[in-house]
């Protein structure tokens, strides 16, 4: 599976949107329980 896909096919749109907002609350996850770890 590539990282970036160029093709500009509209049903990769949604799976792409999706594989981004899995990122960013992947990325929150982690940075949260990094802070938690952190500070306690």
């Amino acid at each position: 599976m590539p990282v970036m896909d160029t093709n500009p096919d509209p049903k990769n749109g949604q799976k792409a949107l999706l594989t981004i907002l899995g990122a960013m609350l992947g990325i929150t996850v982690v940075i949260g329980i990094i802070a938690t770890f952190a500070s306690g």
